[in-house]
């Protein structure tokens, strides 16, 4: 059961995954990576980037308008105009980030569901298991809404709460498959650990088909969005106006994969 457990826990992750560095948030698909050491908050009056280490350490963005630090940047018609469209951008790739990290969400307490009840003894505990589940589902959910589904994206905060959804639903898994490996073990009865073993390897075969299918389907769905990450990224590159220290303004930092040409992948 471990290679499965594995397996639905990473889907579940989707394309939303651990950071590479602790102050780190990454979009990361097939395609492409970007990185960003910011938090963003998109809201009504504009685009909030912060920092707690670095220079600058806030950004403020709309309607072509920018400040850093508290203070205006005086830009050029220009590169108003590319103010304007990497604010589109952002605003639209929000959404379809917290959509994807729903999914797999969905399909990860889905198969880990079907898991579970396979393992239940009668309807009872069966009925316990899932309505357990189904709760950590419902707050993985509210925890997605509530952060990047609201325009809150940070650097640490998803993934951590994915990992702490995944883990108390695992939990749930292995302590009923546990107790089951247990119970045929000290039976005495070898026809029990063979059944076991057979209900697994089959359990394992049949979910596994099933999660690779809708893996297949949100990859497609993360991979979508490297356009947009490159789109993001060839507009930053664009920008004539400098920081006051006369760097380039850098809010996010595009990886392209070999061999993918302008390919992009999805956060992390």
């Amino acid at each position: 059961m471990r290679p499965l457990a594995l397996a639905l826990a990473l889907l579940a992750a989707g394309a939303l995954t651990a950071p590479a560095h602790a102050n780190d948030l990454r979009l990361h698909t097939t395609s492409c990576s970007m990185h960003t050491d910011y938090d963003l908050d998109v809201q009504s009056d504009g685009l909030h980037f912060i920092r707690e280490a670095g220079a600058p350490r806030q950004v403020f963005m709309h309607d072509g308008r920018l400040q850093v630090d508290g203070r205006p940047l005086p830009v050029g018609p220009a590169d108003a105009v590319r103010l304007r469209q990497y604010e589109a951008q952002v605003r639209a790739l929000v959404p379809e980030v917290a959509g994807i990290a729903r999914e797999g969400v969905g399909i990860g307490f889905d198969a880990l569901t079907t898991v579970a009840a396979t393992f239940a003894e009668g309807p009872a505990e069966r009925e316990r298991i899932t309505r357990d589940l189904n709760g950590q589902r419902e707050r993985a959910l509210t925890e997605i809404q509530q952060n990047i589904g609201s325009g809150h994206w940070r650097r640490t905060g998803l993934d951590q709460m994915l990992d702490d959804s995944l883990g108390d639903a695992m939990s749930t898994l292995v302590g009923t498959a546990v107790e089951r490996a247990t119970k045929a073990a000290l039976s005495g009865d070898p026809s029990q650990v063979q059944a076991l073993q057979a209900r697994t390897d089959q359990l394992e075969k049949t979910v596994g088909q099933a999660v690779d299918a809708h893996a297949d389907r949100l990859g497609k769905r993360a991979d979508a969005l490297c356009p947009q990450l490159v789109a993001l990224d060839t507009l930053q590159r664009q920008f004539t106006f400098r920081l006051p220290d006369g760097a380039p303004l850098s809010l996010m930092q595009l990886e392209r994969e070999h061999g993918q040409g302008n390919g992009v992948a999805v956060v992390q």
